[in-house]
């Protein structure tokens, strides 16, 4: 039985109109009923970041100047003026033209606001030029560009008017209450409610009906003299965020240090906030609040692109990720431990927010901080929470709150807090500083970091210290996730070591570890991952349960049946709405084509490449994909095609000339190959597999003294990896330079013990 007949309304989705069902509004009822009774909170939010998350423009809520102010970014000058009371922009639209735009939405307040524009099919996209509004003697009071860095025009798609700065899905999921998307694939268009326009009372606690209803009947009771009604749990309200097990932060005798009377046992405070304050990807459209982050969302792991190796934010990574690696979030701290959660503000001032619960006499004092009482230096927050800069002016503190390591810095290339004050010092100034400071070596140890850089560094050792990583307990989830992640990305096939690993991890306790190892065994073969990730399919966590459909997902092509099929389509269900959560992105059809193909159904998977293609034919994994399709059908002609229409959009596509250059080898045409693969390794001169081709590409085109440096030069940044260095053995012994050949086996060697192929090379080679 196939994927078409088992789930051909789920598949068709992204291609039918409405999507994934929109639930309706139940029982959301405002922030004025909540302010009924609950006057301090509401006076508290009034006026908070949430409250101004998003407002109708008015002379109170627009910051920015509208007095036919002009500003010019990128060849363009726009102008913002105001007309009959209304608030308009004069900038470049979708074709580069001016044009008058009035502003529909505010967004956001300080340091920066940025203006929401209504399109044709119910969009709201984000204008590219925000106002600055923090105080002039700040730099602020002036419109700048987000993109000042980029060559900004209509055609980029990071321009204002493009998909990827659509409100309705890259925003408003966190701006406002109990969003509801409503996009309709069939017709491209969208139908966007929420309950109420910003982050309000009911965006954290969840719907109040059943609260306000208990509340009032309370009243009632109260005012007629009879019995009060029952207590619901939580008082009615779905989310309870209050800390119910008594337990509080003192100081312990033995170590002086901070340490909670009883372990806590619950997150759904920090999740709560997480569903916003993370770096994240929503897979479920329908969320039930409180429920555990992992249920609606996928959490981004330490991807080199968003964190550096050690872990500190590199991109916006919005707190949570950085959170979860700390100290802190271990011993049981909790957003409101530090922040108001309703004004939002610090519950204390200064590093007084921090000797709430540490001792002020051992850490507000020189002999700790060892910088001038009362300065800069001295703050809690520059030395365990450096600042970086985002959206130009808008700086954000790391919330890993880690112990400086300086130390690390020139191994890692990581910045470090000494250097970002004192940047007329370098990392090993500040090192030495540190290690004065504080001599014992235990605060110097090993760091998750060093594994996670040898992999991204292509260090020979990286595959152990990953393992090891991976295997530690004692390290953060989110770093232990990330180097599973890395493992799986340098391996083209499973490491029995690795793989013994893996299976163990399939059972730890945190989703993240758990779901990185399920996504690893995408490497083996269809019974290893039966055998194991089968059981996943019934995992409490849904990130988990994707993973594991996904990887079992070409059981479909095997002719199971009874109870397996059942499990298995039911998995893929919860995969495909999954998708179409997000079915107006190019990216979540790009990946019901994959899981489609992985079931054994290509028209299918060929249909969702081409919605991707039709909501952003910019979208070059869609291109390359679809190529690929086309030859594994034997389209060759046409996959040639797609490839060099990606291309005509993309010229600068690595990917895109990979594989072309690759369909002109399957054509036996080598010599129009060579120049395609050379210009992919040109592109993207850190990929060493395009390196490995075009070496492999030069040797069959009888150019092999030519490969030599590509695959010298590409095993110096990966020297692990072993498909290079066979490369490097085998070209060097077919030119009779058997001394470097000799060499590189060694390496070979070292980089693969125990592997029979290594001694085979090494027989070859005595051969005359």
């Amino acid at each position: 039985m196939h994927l078409r007949t088992l789930l051909p309304t789920l598949l068709l989705l992204p291609f039918l109109a409405g999507g994934p069902a929109v639930a309706e509004e139940a029982g959301y009822l405002g922030v004025k009923v909540c302010g009924e009774c609950h006057t301090k909170e509401v006076d508290l939010w009034r006026n908070s970041f949430h409250d101004r998350a998003m407002k109708e423009p008015t002379a109170e809520t627009v910051l920015g100047d509208f007095k036919d102010a002009e500003f010019t970014a990128h060849g363009v000058t726009s102008r913002f003026f105001t007309r009959d009371g209304r608030f308009f922009v004069r900038t470049d639209g979708p074709d580069g033209t001016l044009k008058d735009y009035p502003i529909r939405y505010t967004f956001g307040w300080y340091p920066l606001q940025q203006y929401l524009i209504a399109f044709p099919g119910g969009r709201l996209q984000s204008l590219g030029i925000a106002w600055d509004s923090r105080p002039k003697e700040q730099g602020g009071q002036r419109w700048f560009h987000l993109y000042p860095n980029e060559k900004m025009d209509f055609k980029n798609p990071l321009h204002w008017t493009a998909p990827d700065q659509t409100w309705n899905y890259q925003c408003a999921d966190c701006h406002s209450t109990d969003l509801k998307k409503g996009y309709d694939a069939e017709r491209n268009v969208y139908d966007t409610h929420a309950a109420e326009l910003n982050v309000a009372c009911e965006a954290c606690h969840g719907p109040g009906v059943r609260h306000v209803d208990w509340a009032r009947a309370a009243a009632a009771a109260k005012a007629s003299g009879s019995a009060p009604p029952p207590a619901a749990p939580g008082l009615g309200l779905p989310v309870d965020l209050k800390d119910r097990d008594g337990g509080a932060f003192q100081i312990d005798a033995a170590t002086g240090k901070p340490a909670r009377t009883v372990q806590r046992t619950t997150h759904t405070q920090t999740e709560t906030c997480a569903r916003c304050h993370s770096r994240r990807g929503r897979i479920w459209d329908t969320l039930t609040p409180g429920e555990p982050l992992h249920q609606g969302f996928r959490l981004a792991l330490l991807e080199p692109a968003l964190y550096f190796p050690d872990g500190q934010i590199k991109d916006e990574d919005y707190v949570h990720g950085s959170f979860i690696q700390s100290r802190m979030y271990r011993q049981g701290v909790v957003c409101s431990d530090c922040h108001d959660p309703h004004s939002l503000k610090l519950k204390a001032a200064g590093n007084a927010v921090c000797s709430r619960c540490h001792q002020a006499n051992r850490y507000d004092d020189p002999s700790h901080h060892h910088h001038t009482q009362g300065g800069t230096g001295a703050a809690c927050v520059a030395c365990h929470m450096p600042k970086r800069r985002y959206m130009v002016v808008d700086p954000r503190l790391d919330h890993s709150l880690r112990v400086p390591r300086p130390d690390l810095s020139a191994e890692l290339g990581t910045p470090n807090a000494c250097t970002d004050c004192h940047q007329d010092k370098d990392a090993a100034w500040a090192a030495a500083a540190v290690a004065g400071w504080f001599p014992d070596p235990a605060r110097r140890g090993p760091h998750f970091g060093q594994a996670l850089h040898a992999a991204d560094s292509g260090a020979a050792d990286a595959p152990a210290r990953l393992l090891a990583l991976a295997g530690d307990a004692n390290q953060p989830a989110i770093a232990r996730a990330s180097a599973l992640e890395r493992l799986h990305d340098r391996a083209d096939r499973p490491s029995p070591e690795v793989l013994l690993t893996v299976t163990r991890l399939l059972g730890d306790p945190d989703p993240l570890v758990r779901a990185a190892a399920v996504r690893y065994l995408d490497l083996t073969d269809l019974r290893t991952r039966t055998e194991h990730a089968w059981p996943l399919l019934a995992d409490p966590a849904r990130t988990v349960r994707l993973e594991a459909a996904r990887v079992l997902a070409p059981l479909m092509t095997q002719g199971i049946g009874g109870k397996l099929l059942e499990q298995l389509t039911a998995a893929l269900e919860e995969s495909v709405v999954s998708a179409t959560v997000n079915a107006d992105r190019p990216e979540s059809n790009l990946n019901l084509g994959l899981l489609a193909l992985a079931a054994g159904e290509p028209q299918l998977a060929e249909r969702a490449y081409r919605q991707a293609l039709a909501l952003d034919p910019r979208f070059i994994p869609a291109h390359a994909n679809l190529a690929d399709l086309y030859r594994g059908q034997g389209r060759e002609t046409e996959a040639a095609a797609q490839l060099e229409a990606g291309l005509a959009i993309d010229p600068e596509s690595a990917d895109l000339h990979y594989a072309l250059g690759l369909s002109r080898v399957r054509a036996k045409r080598l010599d129009a190959a060579l120049p395609a693969l050379l210009r992919a390794v040109e592109l993207a001169p850190t990929n060493t597999r395009y390196a490995y081709v075009y070496a492999v590409a030069l040797d069959g085109a009888g150019r092999t003294p030519e490969a030599l440096p590509i695959l010298e030069s590409a095993a110096g940044r990966d020297a692990a990896n072993t498909e290079l260095l066979v490369a490097l053995v085998q070209f060097n012994a077919k030119l009779g330079q058997r001394d470097a050949a000799t060499a590189w086996l060694d390496k070979l060697a070292a980089a693969a013990p125990g592997d029979p192929a290594v001694e085979q090379l090494r027989q070859s080679l005595k051969q005359p």
